[in-house]
């Protein structure tokens, strides 16, 4: 992606997760006690063999840091694996009034949301999206008077109108029987998606406002349409809600807050402009849709080799993981064109390191690049391209030296699946 167009893989302000802050703050003590912290909270009384190897590599979430990468997930966010419901409502304002029906709002984002988590999760989720209002649920005031701007708190303007959507909903909705809640606001609410992106999405926040006994804890709020002109809005515009669906399950931003980038179109939590794309294996972890046995723990010491098949296709081992420290490692994978990942124009072994010391939006996962300075292989709008050739090839190795470690890609086997190589002191 051309780096005048990087503002458009929509920075925010690291602030919108305030609510959530408190909450991670208190549950996150219990996973940042080490190694031996890790192998409880992965295994427990009834650990498996697989588990129990995995120990080392379940690098542990860190004391205020905020959506941190590590493992397990904190509690207080959605459920990522089952069935999910979640409940559309489609707002607008005296201000800014809905144009056509909502319906064809709620039409720009399914079936297409679900199927993306489907085929993300090899089914290990499904979403089961309900409007059970099918018009426009018109707000008490102008849009204008909530002081909505990017980076805006929770208080006082969400809340205020997040308590204006509960009372209007109330009526029609038991808002106990929903997972999480999507505001899917008129378009024409606020600036241009090409000018100033709004969308957010408040997580774990157990102070929100209460509708049928329960908080109205896990809300993503979407604005103005994403889109660049290109022609593909149909095709790719319904992207920003599973971004931010991945916030309500507990997935950090990887963009970073000043408009970098250190992941590019690898994960949509990184990119959700432009051609569609998948997320991390180490995301695919965090979220329960790989097996222990998917897992392949290289913290010994010493030569040892790994057959990985493509993170696209369901079954096989998908991520073999090199721990640094309690809190750091690098993640080795296989991307290929296929699944959700449309844009990939070189197939191979993806190597990035993931820190969980690191806060949303400021770079907790960085990948590595095989060919730095290339300026990539791809030249499709909205995607990062200086990264789009960063897989390794068969030949190709990558090394820390002040660590001591070196992943080398082997071969690849005719069934699509790599042999990497790991060499650890």
């Amino acid at each position: 992606m051309p780096q005048t167009r990087r503002w458009i893989c929509r920075p925010r302000l690291t602030g919108v997760y305030i609510g959530l802050t408190a909450l991670a703050l208190g549950v996150t003590a219990t996973a940042s006690t080490g190694i031996s912290g890790r192998g409880h909270s992965a295994a427990g009384a009834r650990a498996t063999s697989a588990e129990s190897a995995l120990a080392p590599c379940r690098i542990a979430g860190t004391m205020g840091v905020q959506m941190s990468e590590g493992l397990p997930t904190p509690p207080g966010y959605s459920r990522s694996t089952g069935e999910i419901r979640a409940l559309n409502l489609m707002i607008d304002f005296p201000d800014a009034k809905g144009e056509g029906a909502a319906a064809d709002r709620m039409a720009e984002f399914f079936p297409q949301t679900a199927d993306w988590f489907r085929a993300s999760s090899y089914g290990r989720l499904t979403y089961r999206a309900e409007a059970p209002i099918r018009n426009w649920l018109r707000m008490p005031m102008p849009f204008a008077a909530y002081g909505i701007e990017r980076g805006s708190a929770y208080e006082p303007g969400y809340r205020q109108l997040v308590e204006h959507i509960a009372k209007a909903a109330d009526a029609e909705v038991d808002f106990s029987k929903y997972d999480l809640i999507n505001i899917l606001v008129t378009p024409n609410a606020g600036p241009s998606a090409l000018d100033t992106v709004l969308s957010v999405t408040f997580s774990g926040n157990a102070e929100a406002p209460m509708a049928d006994g329960v908080p109205l804890a896990n809300t993503s709020f979407i604005y103005s349409r994403q889109d660049d002109g290109s022609g593909t809005y149909r095709e790719t515009g319904y992207r920003v809600l599973p971004h931010e669906n991945g916030h309500v399950f507990g997935l950090p931003d990887l963009y970073t807050s000043d408009g970098g980038g250190t992941v590019g179109h690898w994960d949509i939590m990184s990119e959700d402009w432009g051609a569609n794309n998948d997320l991390l294996g180490w995301h695919k972890w965090k979220l329960g849709w790989l097996d222990a046995k998917q897992i392949s723990c290289a913290s010994k010491s010493g030569v040892s080799d790994h057959i990985l098949s493509p993170l696209a296709v369901a079954g096989g081992t998908k991520l073999a993981f090199v721990p640094l420290s309690e809190s750091s490692g690098y993640a080795v994978e296989v991307r290929t064109q296929a699944g959700n990942d449309e844009a990939v124009c070189r197939p191979g072994v993806l190597i990035y390191k993931v820190d969980s010391e690191v806060d949303t939006g400021r770079g907790p996962v960085t990948v590595s690049d095989s060919a730095g300075g290339s300026g990539g292989c791809t030249r499709r709008p909205n995607v990062h391209a200086e990264l789009s050739d960063a897989p390794f090839r068969p030949g190709e190795t990558f090394t820390d030296e002040k660590a001591g470690i070196s992943v080398s890609v082997v071969g690849e086997l005719r069934n699509g699946s790599y042999q990497v190589r790991i060499i650890r002191p």
